[in-house]
């Protein structure tokens, strides 16, 4: 696998790095209130199972995974719920965790689906952000990092399914998707 990167993005002590900062952050925000953690599954889980044990504060965690036709690489906007939350909404104040925010076609129309559910609060946590990308007029409260406009991979971030258990985060080398 380390042979299709083009380099290394963000080491695994620089990730760390961020993920303690980020937990602390959202330990002092969050201190009395009713947090609940959302991850969007499958990317985000590596970065969500960090950042809750960097939250020093109680909380309660669940999942939730989409799909987003589109061809590879670019999403649709047309999304799919594949696995929904198990936990009623009401009285929580709702952190979604992110891997990346790109498009934000599919992270907005989570955003939208939730609050219909009438959670106290929302607000986004993302790894990694790609402002130049946005489709939509969506910004995350919590932000790892913004990252250039290139194919990034590694710390739950796929391609084609592989590349998430790399402990980094790296430039995928175009040729691996681009033909």
């Amino acid at each position: 696998m380390n042979h299709d990167i083009q380099n290394v993005l963000l080491s695994e002590q620089r990730l760390a790095e961020m993920v303690t900062e980020l937990g602390k952050q959202i330990s002092e925000d969050y201190k009395d209130k009713n947090l609940l953690m959302v991850s969007v599954l499958k990317g985000s889980v590596v970065f969500m199972s960090d950042l809750m044990r960097a939250i020093t504060i109680p909380c309660r965690i669940d999942f939730m995974s989409v799909s987003s036709y589109g061809s590879g690489v670019k999403t649709s906007g047309v999304v799919k719920i594949v696995k929904d939350l198990d936990i009623p909404l009401a009285g929580y104040d709702l952190l979604i965790v992110e891997d990346i925010l790109d498009s934000g076609m599919t992270l907005s129309y989570i955003v939208e689906l939730l609050e219909a559910r009438g959670p106290a609060s929302i607000k986004l946590c993302t790894l990694l952000d790609k402002p130049e990308r946005r489709k939509v007029d969506i910004k995350a409260d919590y932000v790892g990092c913004a990252v250039p406009d290139e194919f990034v991979v590694g710390y739950g971030l796929d391609y084609d399914e592989k590349y998430r258990n790399l402990p980094y985060v790296g430039i995928l080398k175009p040729e691996v998707y681009s033909g």
